[in-house]
């Protein structure tokens, strides 16, 4: 850790705290429009962190998360500790998954300086914050209308990264493969370890996945050694890695009745749910294809033919054990 870290010309010292916004762009109405970062530095040199949220604007846990960690007010007593609660402030304001431009910004990444606006927002994130950092947790929810169990998605045959996803505490982590144009990407290629955090639904706040997702982010800071590790009286909640996961889709489009709730455990050839049609005529009955866990579902009663109802995540003989720290889980954090 260098003794001066620079975020757009401002100079954060070892021991400092400040608030900082990274400017970004101005919208046609003459309004300047940034990022807004909190930063916090030990005097003791460590490992930099960055956690992110609202890459894609309307995944709000995350805002809130890094909000509730503001407020705890962080005892960082090594390294430096980087939170930007609104990186996609674009679609924020409008409450969209996408910007303007109707532009990913998480398939956008690592951007330009002349490129669209999503990859100059790109470039602005990549210069600013990521290329500071040694690790980061980027905090993500379901889209629309989809809703995920809290879960860690990471290249997890890197040891170190599969430590960590281990050690943030959700009983759910899922080998993921790099995005082209992701955020996990473009941090991976310059040496960032990246955990994404998925929890939750798009515009709604969750009450287990913020505070999964806040217990999760202090017990990475801890293990990192930028926060002071203590002593938990409360049981372990034990990681399990999926061996696979799919989405089980529609066959028919019509009014959904379903029969599984999330994070519960499915049988191969368990119904799931039925689709009828308006005038009460059955036109599928959904099935689980394989034994598992579902760790995302569709949250409305609508579907049309081909959308993805259930994402039923595989364990093997791991299952029953899954299913118990799920529930765990949901016990802990709660009470």
């Amino acid at each position: 850790m260098s003794d001066t870290l620079s975020i757009a010309d401002v100079d954060i010292k070892p021991g400092e705290k400040c608030q900082i916004d990274i400017p970004v762009a101005r919208l046609y109405t003459d309004t300047e429009l940034s990022i807004p970062v909190h930063v916090q530095r030990a005097e003791k040199k460590g490992p930099t962190v960055f956690v992110s949220a609202a890459v894609h604007g309307d995944e709000l846990n995350g805002i809130e998360i890094i909000r509730r960690l503001i407020q705890l007010n962080l005892n960082v007593i090594r390294g430096t500790l980087i939170l930007v609660p609104m990186v996609n402030v674009y679609g924020v304001l409008n409450q969209s998954r996408y910007l303007p431009d109707r532009r990913d910004l998480n398939r956008s990444f690592p951007g330009s300086l002349k490129g669209s606006l999503a990859a100059r927002l790109a470039n602005k994130f990549m210069t600013n914050i990521v290329r500071h950092c040694d690790y980061g947790i980027d905090l993500h929810t379901g889209a629309i209308h989809r809703s995920n169990l809290p879960q860690i998605r990471a290249n997890l045959s890197d040891e170190k990264t599969l430590n960590l996803a281990e050690v943030f505490g959700v009983p759910v982590l899922i080998n993921s493969v790099l995005r082209d144009g992701s955020l996990r990407e473009a941090a991976t290629e310059k040496g960032t370890r990246i955990l994404l955090y998925e929890a939750g639904e798009a515009l709604r706040f969750d009450e287990l996945s913020i505070q999964a997702g806040v217990r999760g982010v202090k017990n990475i800071l801890m293990n990192l050694g930028l926060l002071r590790k203590h002593r938990s009286k409360k049981r372990k909640i034990e990681p399990f890695v999926a061996n696979k996961s799919e989405w089980i889709r529609a066959a028919g489009s019509g009014f959904v009745n379903e029969f599984t709730h999330l994070g519960e455990q499915v049988e191969k050839g368990q119904i799931l749910a039925e689709i009828n049609s308006p005038l009460g005529d059955l036109i599928q009955t959904v099935i689980s294809t394989r034994s598992g866990i579902v760790i995302g579902k569709q949250k409305i009663p609508l579907v049309q033919e081909g959308d993805a109802l259930f994402h039923i995540a595989y364990f093997g003989k791991d299952e029953n054990t899954v299913a118990e720290h799920i529930e765990l889980m949901q016990e802990t954090i709660l009470t």
